[in-house]
């Protein structure tokens, strides 16, 4: 539905989109990630013919955007970081003129502004002007505008900013329920949200797309999948070298102690399955498995072991791959 390749943005000897390229399926909730001035912005006002390309291409819903801009925004629905909202007109009569713009057909443009603004939970405020409105029902205009014509493609970028926590939680459920019926690319800061919400995730740092995914393949990989959390009731005794024992172990750390309950790290060897080997040597040694799992970041871990200069440069000096391995690197 979405594919971009090789796409590049230059501001004379700035550049703030690096030759990135990805795909978002049909139906896809893809979160779009990374730092400030990363350039998620832009790639998002390329997407939608807002300004054009240096250098690539982008087509959305099989139209490209920059050969036939005309077709591929009739597909789209754009909510910008700041919505854009007329402020001397109504909540109604901005959704009335958004849709005459948009091309709704008379005879169901009533119809079309009341699912909206059900849809948004906006109908109370119809009568309100927009430059009136808090900033959390602004950004639930916007929304709605985004939706009036009934997009292919729904680009938004930080759709629950300024939102109370009940708001965010219904605009959440709203996206989810999008899904399917619309494609959506969802930037944002809030990374539970895209945890939450989101089936894969682009993370760009410096206008460079370093990780392509799904949240629960990032947080693994990046630690490790084979690293393992055991929790081991051994009454005192010392466990580390009967794990250390265990077929396809690499190595064990003790990660936390207390009342003769011990927690280890260990270690496998890449592609091996040692949980049934390690909850036989503990339970063969007479003392109690409390717990076995495998180890991962949260998706704040990973976002910053990506888009931390520090943590790249020490990965590059240890020779490690800043990117978890099994992630998509276009």
């Amino acid at each position: 539905m979405i594919e971009v390749q090789h796409l590049t943005k230059r501001y004379g000897r700035v550049t703030a989109v690096d030759d990135i390229s990805f795909r978002v399926e049909r139906g896809e909730i893809l979160g779009f990630l990374g730092p400030n001035g990363a350039g998620k912005t832009t790639t998002m006002r390329i997407l939608t013919g807002y300004m054009p390309a240096t250098e690539g291409k982008a087509i959305v819903a099989g139209f490209d955007v920059f050969d036939q801009p005309i077709e591929a925004k009739r597909r789209t629905g754009y909510l910008p970081e700041t919505p854009p909202l007329y402020p001397d007109m109504s909540v109604a009569e901005y959704l009335d003129f958004v849709a005459k713009v948009k091309g709704v057909p008379s005879n169901g443009r009533r119809e079309r502004i009341r699912y909206v603004m059900e849809r948004t939970r906006i109908s109370d405020m119809g009568e309100r002007l927009t430059g009136r409105l808090s900033k959390g029902y602004r950004q639930r205009v916007g929304l709605a505008q985004a939706l009036i014509h009934n997009p292919d493609v729904l680009i938004l970028d930080e759709p629950t900013a300024g939102l109370d926590p009940k708001q965010i939680i219904e605009t959440r459920q709203l996206i989810k329920e999008l899904a399917g019926d619309h494609t959506i690319v969802l930037s944002t800061h809030i990374l539970p949200e895209v945890s939450q919400t989101c089936q894969r995730v682009v993370i760009i740092n410096k206008g460079r797309v370093v990780a392509v995914d799904t949240p629960d393949n990032l947080t693994a990989r990046l630690r490790g999948s084979e690293t393992m959390y055991v929790q081991v009731d051994a009454a005192g005794v010392d466990a580390t070298a009967v794990l250390r024992r265990v077929a396809g172990v690499s190595r064990v750390v003790e990660a936390d102690r207390r009342e003769g309950i011990v927690g280890y790290e260990v270690e496998g060897e890449h592609g091996r399955d040692i949980r049934r080997d390690l909850a036989r040597a503990v339970v063969g040694g007479g003392w109690g498995l409390l717990e076995l799992r495998p180890m991962r970041m949260s998706l704040e871990e990973v976002f910053l072991s990506l888009t931390t200069e520090d943590i790249d440069a020490a990965a590059a000096a240890s020779g490690e791959p800043a990117v978890p391995e099994g992630a998509t690197v276009p």
